[in-house]
């Protein structure tokens, strides 16, 4: 089978999916974005790193996978009927300064990814490329083999779905690391060491090895033990 994404569709037009896109189509992918307002704002900006706007909609139609790149608390203003069927990236992450306070935005007994999952019924849901900040994006993609290569973590629960994205992160310029099913997707959010990180794969994997011994992951396990409300 192949898993292949040779088309990208990237909703959030910000720094993150920015990066993300001027990566991808450096990569020969074909990218289309899109965001909330007109895609005509974006047109000139998008055209100059080699991708095109698009609606929402437009963008999802044509895309192998779609990737999110908004603030979290925009998720819920997705499409879930034109997401459905639709291999999803989840690159947001919860942060005050754009989400304000949001305690069920931020609670730990689930991750993120497993909310955004719970609203797009029907999606496949993929956590990857929100824990390196944008301009390490940017600056340290590398061809496969290079020296000193960084790493993107990826947590999901379909195994077509992360070789997929694994194949993407290989494609802009990263080696992939496999952090295990989507709830392990906790172990990239703010507050888990891994976040931010911009390190090799051999220390990356040692950070998600030591996510239940850290101090998120000690919050994360006596959380877990209580069960979610509803």
């Amino acid at each position: 089978m192949d898993t292949r994404i040779r088309t990208l569709g990237i909703i959030g037009a910000g720094r993150l999916g920015g990066a993300i896109a001027q990566l991808a189509v450096a990569a020969g992918l074909r990218v289309r974005v899109a965001h909330s307002g007109d895609a005509g704002s974006i047109a000139p900006a998008m055209a100059a790193i080699g991708a095109s706007a698009g609606s929402v909609d437009g963008v999802i139609a044509g895309a192998d996978a779609v990737l999110l790149a908004l603030p979290l608390s925009g998720f819920r203003t997705l499409p879930v009927a034109g997401l459905r069927g639709m291999l999803v990236i989840d690159a947001m992450n919860f942060w005050w300064g754009s989400d304000g306070i949001r305690p069920d935005l931020n609670d730990p007994r689930t991750s993120t990814s497993e909310l955004v999952q719970e609203f797009l019924t029907g999606a496949r849901v993929v956590k990857a490329l929100g824990h390196m900040g944008y301009q390490d994006l940017v600056d340290e993609a590398r061809p496969a083999g290079a020296a000193g290569r960084k790493a993107i973590a990826i947590a999901g629960d379909g195994e077509d779905d992360v070789a997929a994205v694994a194949g993407l992160v290989d494609d802009l310029g990263f080696d992939p690391v496999i952090a295990g099913p989507l709830a392990s997707g906790i172990m990239l959010e703010p507050g888990a060491e891994a976040f931010g990180a911009d390190v090799e794969a051999a220390e990356l994997r040692a950070m998600l090895e030591d996510f239940p011994h850290s101090q998120r992951g000690i919050v994360v396990a006596r959380a877990r033990r209580e069960p979610r409300p509803g």
